[in-house]
């Protein structure tokens, strides 16, 4: 190389030496003796470029998050000192300036971490009091059925919470284990206890079942319906006994009931077929009855109550009929005497003086107060006032539609 070949960035010197510029002065990078100075200062940059990109790579792997503030601080370390003495020709001192602009980057990532971190320490605290007073709630509780696999799922739940600093975390622990053995200590006290109880049970219904069964073949209905009934009470307040068990003494005591039930029933059945003329004499009844219903509209209310009285006395005299039958027709005789205490009831409004004065007395204002305001209309028609004419018109209007409804009141109490 007889001439020297320089660039922007650095130059290579006669003897093959390239050199690079940089803020702190000019620095030899190499020697390229075997080709032309163009070819020095290519291979050179060539390196350059390299560490361009290697730059470039890092800075967006820091901007974006990939590589924690540790892994960044020491890649930044590593790779500033190699461009600091790199065998390159170019812009070096942009590349330590890229790479001193992450260090800002890196420090509110840091920051950021260790706010993240602070926020999840603070709802693993949260959490673990959430569930140390949930645990200590069901501790409290009587819920045995539901309570033991909610407290498996809270502790499953606070394995996998992140640990806290040791002093909370163990006191949150000690109140969080204290809960569950204070609830199994109880739920294993309450089932001893129910055990007992059950036990106490099968010995009453062991008693009940052999007292219903006395009273299976009695003939007695009406007591012996009675003590059926006190017995099933009994029964019911005896609490369970062994499933095993409490399963055979039911179909016991049941039995025996039914038994007795079915008895009684066919018995009944007997008598319902007895009582089958009965209900024919209150079907006549209830013909005749029905019959002055017509008469209440106009006619005679006190013969038409006479006659109904007469009716009820021999209704009453007819006798029991068929349970099935009697709703039927003591709601159809029902019914016309509803009826006749309609009638009786309308006539007492309609003859109502007090009623009938406040009605005669309203159609007296309305009319004077119709009469005052048609006065005020023709004042307004001669003024010329078409607005305040067509709003007393609209009350005129409102006001005869009102003593149309007085006027039909009134007539119905006799004004």
């Amino acid at each position: 190389m007889s001439a020297q070949q320089q660039s922007e960035w650095g130059r290579v010197a006669e003897d093959g030496t390239v050199f690079v510029r940089t803020s702190d002065g000019e620095r030899a990078v190499g020697q390229y003796t075997e080709g032309t100075p163009e070819e020095a200062l290519t291979f050179f940059t060539e390196r350059y470029a390299a560490l361009e990109f290697e730059v470039g790579l890092l800075t967006k792997r820091i901007s974006s998050g990939v590589l924690s503030p540790e892994e960044a601080s020491t890649s930044v370390r590593t790779v500033r000192e190699q461009v600091a003495g790199a065998h390159a020709v170019g812009d070096l001192d942009a590349l330590l300036a890229r790479l001193d602009a992450m260090g800002p980057v890196i420090a509110t990532q840091r920051e950021a971490r260790r706010a993240e971190k602070a926020q999840r320490t603070a709802e693993s605290r949260a959490e673990k009091e959430k569930l140390v007073a949930e645990a200590e709630k069901l501790a409290e509780g009587s819920d045995w059925r539901n309570g033991a696999n909610r407290l498996r799922e809270l502790l499953d739940h606070w394995k996998a919470l992140p640990r806290l600093d040791k002093g909370t975390d163990d006191a949150l622990w000690r109140r969080f284990s204290t809960a569950r053995t204070s609830y199994t200590r109880r739920r294993k006290a309450h089932f001893a206890e129910q055990h007992e109880k059950r036990d106490g049970a099968r010995v009453v219904k062991e008693r009940l079942a052999a007292e219903a069964e006395k009273l299976a073949g009695s003939t007695d209905w009406g007591p012996t319906a009675g003590a059926f009934r006190d017995l099933m009470r009994d029964w019911k307040a005896a609490g369970p006994a062994p499933r095993d068990v409490d399963e055979r003494l039911w179909k016991r005591f049941r039995g025996a009931q039914d038994a007795f039930f079915g008895a009684r029933d066919a018995a009944n059945a007997e008598l319902d077929r007895e009582f089958a003329s009965n209900a024919e004499v209150k079907e006549a009844i209830l013909v005749e009855a029905e019959a002055l219903l017509p008469a209440l509209q106009g006619g005679d209310l006190d013969a038409v109550k006479r006659s109904f009285r007469d009716l009820s006395d021999r209704w009453d005299a007819a006798g029991k009929v068929p349970r099935d039958r009697m709703k039927d027709l003591e709601g159809r005789m029902r019914k016309v005497e509803q009826a006749i205490r309609g009638i009786e009831d309308d006539q007492w409004k309609r003859t109502d003086p007090e009623k009938s004065a406040r009605a005669n007395e309203m159609v007296a204002k309305l009319e004077a107060a119709i009469a005052d305001t048609e006065a005020e209309l023709e004042a307004a028609r001669a003024a010329g006032n078409e607005k305040k004419a067509a709003s007393l018109e609209e009350n005129i209007e409102s006001r005869r539609a009102f003593l149309d409804m007085a006027r039909r009141a009134s007539s119905e109490f006799g004004g």
